[in-house]
């Protein structure tokens, strides 16, 4: 048995999702649903015994005390948090609460759980936190990529709170001796991935005929991972990482924004034409974002050297897997664009100064 924290948003109910594909080890799934967490990411193990779901918040240390003591699990990945820059820069609380809170309240309930185990059962236990390279900060056009090693620096709230709760989970290990793994991914796109973020953002907007919005320039360079090959990272780490150490993810798949945006359309223009023109047509340029970094890259050596593992898909790959399951799946897009989420879209876009016009 394996305890998931934050099972139902993007990245961790792919994890959920291709753990029970890849073997028959149940997981209990812990998730507060909040406007990311989706159960709609679930339905096609709704009715497996494997997955046991269970509504909570990680903050809620006696909730998580007795899940703990009723599945007694082998090991904990932890994927929830908050986790969007522009959200962290309108409500900050949030990414505090959760993210710096809500993981040493459940640091504390591991805790208390591990140390109560047998020797043998506490030296198998794992606690597998699952960061961001945006902690590192930012990067220069010629910069070397972050390492496991690279200094903290981060420049929003939303990485300040992941930043400070890998410290937490660093404190947990050299200090309680529990055994955790940290891994800080690049850039995830890819199914199930809720449409605040670019590359769903840009794929729902452009189909329904709205302006694809680009910060700045559209220079910003990220290093971009399909979902599925973080999940193979994730499973490998908890398999064989070594305990108190630190694995970065990459996909070695460095893009500007924009040329993500040019692909993006592009591959619409050939599965899902417009009538006319191109879905470059509707590229709108938008004020930047107060501290956004200009550069991340992953140097994803070590994972690979001493795990064996390097991602599976080039961006090529799964960028096109991507935009076709968008245009396969429009009962979920639909159904994921609440309210809710169409005033936070107009709140950070719509309500940004355009800066540069249309961008053919």
């Amino acid at each position: 048995m394996i305890f998931v924290t934050g099972g139902a948003g993007f990245i961790g109910s792919n994890f959920v999702l291709d753990w029970l594909a890849q073997n028959d080890e149940p997981v209990v799934n812990f998730d507060k649903l909040t406007y990311a967490g989706n159960m709609n990411n679930l339905a096609t193990i709704n009715q497996d015994p494997r997955h046991i779901f269970v509504q909570g918040d990680i903050g809620d240390t006696e909730h998580v005390a007795a899940l703990l003591a009723e599945h007694k699990p082998r090991a904990i990945v932890h994927f929830a948090a908050e986790s969007h820059v522009d959200r962290s820069i309108h409500g900050p609380a949030a990414f505090i609460e959760t993210n710096v809170n809500g993981t040493f309240g459940l640091l504390e309930a591991v805790r208390a759980h591990w140390t109560a185990l047998p020797a043998a059962e506490q030296a198998a236990f794992r606690f597998l936190h699952v960061s961001t390279d945006e902690v590192y900060g930012t990067l220069g056009a010629n910069d070397a990529p972050f390492t496991e090693t690279t200094q903290y620096a981060p420049n929003s709230p939303y990485s300040a709170s992941k930043a400070a709760s890998d410290h937490l989970v660093r404190s947990y290990h050299h200090t309680y001796g529990l055994p955790t793994l940290t891994t800080n991914c690049s850039n995830n796109y890819g199914p199930y991935h809720f449409p605040e973020k670019l590359i769903p953002l840009i794929i729902t907007n452009a189909r329904a005929g709205k302006p694809l919005p680009i910060y700045g320039d559209g220079q910003q360079v990220r290093d971009w991972l399909y979902v599925s090959d973080h999940c193979a990272a994730i499973r490998r780490v908890l398999e064989a990482g070594q305990p108190g150490e630190v694995y970065n993810v990459g996909g070695w798949n460095e893009k500007a924004n924009l040329d993500v945006v040019h692909v993006l359309c592009d591959i619409l223009d050939k599965l899902d034409p417009k009538a006319a023109g191109s879905y470059r047509d509707q590229i709108t340029y938008v004020t930047d974002r107060p501290g956004h970094d200009r550069r991340y890259a992953i140097d994803a050596r070590k994972i690979e050297r001493e795990l064996g593992w390097k991602p599976a898909e080039t961006f090529e790959t799964g960028i096109r897997k991507t935009v076709q399951w968008y245009l396969d799946h429009q009962d979920w897009v639909s159904d994921v664009q609440s309210g809710d989420y169409l005033k936070w879209v107009a709140k950070n876009y719509q309500e940004r100064q355009t800066t540069a016009g249309v961008a053919k």
